[in-house]
């Protein structure tokens, strides 16, 4: 496993390479380590490869620097999660350009049955903050996770929030973990470990330079089940991440102002071009993602028969019999690929048929 975590990180350090090739490259070969073992004939049959990806891979400065890496994470406690491996977040895995590795330092990983990214100006106002906070008091019992980019303004808004109503949070930074930015959030960042994770795609010493936070911003859309906005700009990054997470057919919700405030405009042009459903209250978010338990439980009675297809009512019957089971256990079991089973233990997830449990324990409903 640490020599395919060291060649998997070697891969993402090709120049160029990019999210969807460098899974194209490990996907053929089979392995990272293959990657690294492939004849150069067989690697330019590879769509999108360029030459100066094959060149890279012969280039021994590339591998040195994956050891480095490697001794990086082991001394920080930091978790390289390869795109696949098992425990590798199941929505951002449904995402084409979901990346090839994450770094994760924290507690828990971001694979709840529910999840809610909730972003927007760094210029938050008193009615942001105020608006924030109402937001995540009210769906404090849902057991959502909460995604934010620890920037200033809403961000931070968003995870001081979720640690005070002990919602896990996480939070997903655009540079590698060597440091924390903004340093003013460098404390709040530590709670975040105790209570979530800090996740980042890029390798350390990759400082917090402007064009990685769009990629940021990918990961924030696709680790979620829907995006809340809650003050932007006409222009911004809380904008780019709504535009990415509907490319990714999530949800996005958005808080409206004032007409004429300026951090209020993003929002309420996403809610007139119907690009966005106003939220007003917490309980609107849970209304619209039916999180509530009740409509939840009332849905699946009607329709759990005819929405279940064969495969995942084998797995209900597994579970239920078991009385809650893991993943492996399952695969072994019912002889399911584990790639396949974690997307319909998702799905089934979202239909309200079962529940994971800390431990990645799964309990039928």
């Amino acid at each position: 496993m640490q020599e395919e975590t060291l060649y998997t990180i070697a891969v993402t350090l090709l120049p160029n390479v990019g999210a969807i090739n460098g899974k194209r490259l490990i996907t053929h070969c089979g392995s990272a380590q293959e990657v690294f073992r492939e004849k150069k004939t067989n690697l330019m049959k590879i769509q999108g490869v360029s030459n100066g990806i094959i060149d890279g891979i012969g280039n021994r400065e590339i591998l040195l620097r994956a050891e480095k890496e490697m001794q990086f994470i082991e001394r920080n406690n930091i978790r390289a999660i390869s795109f696949f491996d098992n425990n590798y977040p199941i929505r951002l895995k449904r995402c084409a350009d979901g990346p090839v590795i994450l770094y994760v330092r924290g507690n828990t990983l971001p694979m709840h049955n529910r999840m809610l990214a909730i972003v927007g100006t760094r210029n938050a106002t008193d009615y942001g903050r105020q608006m924030c906070e109402k937001i995540i008091s009210e769906i404090t019992d849902y057991n959502v996770g909460i995604i934010s980019g620890l920037a200033y303004g809403i961000d931070t808004e968003a995870h001081k929030n979720s640690l005070k109503y002990r919602l896990d949070t996480f939070a997903v930074l655009g540079h590698g973990l060597q440091t924390v930015y903004p340093a003013k959030n460098s404390s709040l960042a530590r709670s975040i470990e105790s209570n979530g994770s800090l996740i980042s795609e890029f390798i350390s010493g990759t400082n917090p330079d402007r064009e990685n936070f769009p990629q940021r911003n990918r990961i924030i859309a696709g680790l979620s089940d829907a995006v809340l906005i809650v003050e932007a700009a006409e222009k911004g990054g809380a904008l780019i991440t709504a535009y990415i997470a509907q490319s990714y057919n999530r949800d996005i919700f958005a808080i409206p102002g004032r007409i004429n405030d300026k951090y209020s405009i993003g929002c309420n042009n996403l809610i007139k071009r119907q690009q966005a459903y106003i939220i007003l209250s917490g309980k609107d978010i849970i209304e619209n993602m039916n999180w509530d338990d009740k409509i939840r439980n009332n849905v699946l009675q009607q329709e759990l028969f005819y929405e279940l297809n064969e495969v995942q009512q084998r797995i209900i019957e597994f579970i239920r019999d078991e009385s809650g089971s893991d993943i492996d256990k399952i695969s072994e079991n019912l002889n399911i690929p584990v790639g396949r089973l974690s997307c319909e233990l998702l799905d089934l997830e979202l239909k309200g048929a079962l529940r994971c449990l800390p431990g990645k324990v799964y309990k039928a409903l």
